[in-house]
């Protein structure tokens, strides 16, 4: 398989969380726009490649063992520096739309294993993700 860049990684580890329940909804699209829009990790990263990236991510998900593809991928492509970045866009994909369901559990788990995340540091990053989802 093909090496991909940092930012296309960072796509696909959107992706697969926005996927994981089975559809990708309209609000985790537009997040996955605004945050490869807005975030320092994605400098120089061609907007106009987000479609074309999130496709080529897709298109491997098709697979049997697309998941596993994917997640091996992402931990070849992804240097330690933004493995934590790639964990929190992760759950910003997934706290989304108000609710987290089992699927997109099991794949944040799956992720942050992969990508040699440890317990901690992942609990800290969820509860900032979480914190940023509060309502009044």
């Amino acid at each position: 398989m093909q090496a991909i860049s940092p930012q296309a990684a960072l796509i696909y580890v959107m992706v697969v969380v926005s996927a994981a329940d089975g559809s990708m909804n309209e609000q985790e699209l537009r997040t996955i726009g605004d945050l490869t829009k807005n975030l320092p990790a994605f400098r120089g990263f061609e907007e106009q490649r987000l479609l074309q990236v999130s496709q080529e991510c897709a298109a491997i998900l098709e697979d049997e063992d697309g998941l596993d593809a994917v997640l091996g991928l992402v931990g070849e492509c992804l240097p330690d520096h933004l493995r934590e970045t790639a964990y929190w866009l992760a759950l910003e994909v997934a706290l989304t739309d108000s609710r987290v369901a089992l699927e997109e559990i099991r794949v944040l788990d799956l992720l942050r294993r992969s990508l040699g995340i440890d317990r901690l540091a992942a609990s800290a990053l969820e509860r900032g993700a979480r914190a940023r989802y509060q309502t009044a």
